[in-house]
């Protein structure tokens, strides 16, 4: 469990993180979401110990880090996979981490399987690729079997075998009852892995939910139906004040509705139905959507049309 009260970081005039307040509940994936600059990393150095907060704190399993004197049994964290010793290998970085805090040797060759590092653990990590290097973080950060795992874009430089390998890691050490808090800018990884999650922006709270409950608070429902009576049924529809449109010949989308409610009333209109689903809800859009007043640095827009794509379930 990690606990979050009125967590605040100045730098000078900066203020990084403004009065946070969150728990991260074991047997949950927690997602910690924000645009560059939103002070998430800053948040997670205060929770261990690597910042000191300005006012507010923030305690893991009820004691601050910095209070465990051997803090692998309790806490492993990976926020920066570059912070290592370059010519050592990856089996004796792992090695000094185990001996500082009372970790059996053994414990490192299991976890260099568990993290598919293989032969690779031998070698000097100057050589290592980004890929290699977040799979030794997260070897580090597993070593000794913590109830609390902190990882600060985990997926960053993995292969597409990693990254199942990682979503799947998460879960599991969630479903293993442990406290897991992952920070991640891929919207499409955390919609399909988080269960909860944490959005900040210019360091405060914006939103702290289940991931279906922020879903479906957000944007609006839209159904996808395709019919050989487009016409007659956006007349309908309309007539029934549901927004709806024509995509082409036999195809429409009507908007602030469920399939089953457009289902139900073609059905009582006796208009013939080919195709009826709901399309599924973004977390990017959702993400979008609620961070747009807490976005620090714009790209320059593109003018371009283009054409978007609609993805049903």
């Amino acid at each position: 469990m990690i606990e979050v009260r009125g967590l605040t970081k100045r730098y000078g005039d900066v203020l990084a993180v403004d009065d946070l307040t969150f728990d991260v509940e074991p047997g949950k994936v927690t997602g910690f979401l924000g645009p560059n600059g939103a002070g998430k990393s800053t948040t997670m150095r205060m929770m261990l110990g690597l910042d000191r907060p300005t006012s507010g704190t923030a305690v893991v399993n009820g004691r601050p880090f910095t209070a465990y004197g051997e803090p692998l049994h309790e806490v492993g964290a990976l926020l920066d996979a570059g912070a290592v010793h370059p010519g050592r290998t990856g089996r004796n970085h792992l090695r000094v981490a185990a001996r500082s805090n009372g970790i059996p040797v053994n414990r490192v060759d299991e976890v260099i399987e568990q993290v598919g590092l293989g032969s690779a653990a031998r070698r000097p990590i100057k050589g290592y690729s980004l890929g290699m290097r977040q799979r030794l973080g997260i070897a580090a950060a597993l070593l000794g079997d913590p109830r609390v795992v902190l990882f600060d874009e985990p997926i960053n430089g993995l292969d597409l075998d990693g990254v199942r390998w990682i979503r799947q890691l998460l879960r599991r050490l969630a479903d293993e009852g442990r406290t897991v808090l992952v920070s991640s800018h891929l919207m499409s990884e955390m919609q399909q892995t988080a269960d909860r999650l944490v959005v900040i922006g210019r360091g405060r709270l914006i939103a702290d939910a289940t991931t279906k409950e922020l879903l479906a608070g957000l944007g609006h429902r839209q159904v996808r139906v395709r019919t050989t009576e487009p016409g007659l049924l956006v007349s309908r529809l309309q007539q029934q004040g549901r927004p709806a449109r024509r995509v082409d010949d036999h195809e429409l989308l009507v908007e602030d509705s469920t399939a089953v409610q457009v289902g139900d009333l073609a059905h009582s209109w006796g208009i013939p139905l080919h195709h009826l689903s709901d399309l599924e809800q973004s977390l990017e859009q959702a993400f979008l959507e609620l961070t747009s007043d807490s976005v620090e640095f714009h790209g320059a827009q593109d003018t371009t049309p283009q054409q978007t794509q609609e993805v049903a379930r």
